[in-house]
């Protein structure tokens, strides 16, 4: 159960004011993004789960954002920011690169894939990776360290907030096409946006957010 917008779900926007069908064209395809790989092989994609579920880990009590299908299919239909660091290869190559080194770092030290080491184990190569102290050839000229920050983080977190169902836990309203938001200042809402609960109205924001369109 959402917490902080009780009683709120940016799908019920859907027919109303705020989406035009451009709008809903793009939410459909984000949200019905098969959960298996296009574009990595079985293991790399073994290996992109792990590091998924270790970089943002999701509550058990809803269906989790399917974020390593995000990243394969960004990888898959090669989009990319339009730029990148000059120290990585592009998109697709720095992901099955980076994660074909991880793998192989893992097999290295303790001779098992890094999809079956523990959370512990898993965790104290990410932040190897993140400190740069890994060096296995694999990884050839790119940075681990660049990698991580640059692809890892950025390319997981994104696939995690682009989907509604982040939405909901953080009281966004969607893309908001055509209707836009108007009230942009610091702790201030459109009277659309839901009301997020406070400790002594939880069933007034639940109210709320039922109503929001």
């Amino acid at each position: 159960m959402n917490q902080r917008y009780p009683g709120y779900d940016v799908q019920s926007k859907r027919q109303g004011p705020s989406w035009n069908e451009p709008t809903r064209r793009a939410i459909d395809t984000r949200v019905s993004v098969p959960d298996q790989p296009r574009f990595f092989d079985s293991t790399q994609w073994l290996v992109l789960r792990a590091v998924c579920a270790r970089i943002v880990p999701q509550p058990s009590n809803r269906p989790p954002v399917p974020l390593a299908a995000l990243v394969d299919s960004k990888a898959f239909q090669r989009h990319g920011e339009g730029y990148r660091d000059a120290r990585l290869p592009p998109l697709p190559q720095a992901w099955r690169s980076g994660l074909a080194a991880l793998n192989a770092e893992a097999q290295t030290l303790h001779s098992k894939a890094f999809a079956q080491l523990s959370d512990h184990e898993q965790d104290a190569l990410l932040a190897a990776m993140q400190k740069g102290q890994l060096h296995h050839p694999a990884w050839g000229t790119m940075p681990p360290k660049v990698f991580f920050s640059e692809r890892v983080v950025h390319d997981i977190t994104a696939a995690y907030y682009s989907h509604p169902t982040a939405w909901n836990e953080i009281g966004f309203g969607g893309p908001a096409s055509p209707r836009g938001y108007v009230r942009l200042e610091a702790n201030a809402r459109d009277a659309w946006e839901p009301a997020e609960a406070k400790p002594d109205d939880e069933g007034k924001a639940r109210e709320l957010n039922h109503r929001v369109r």
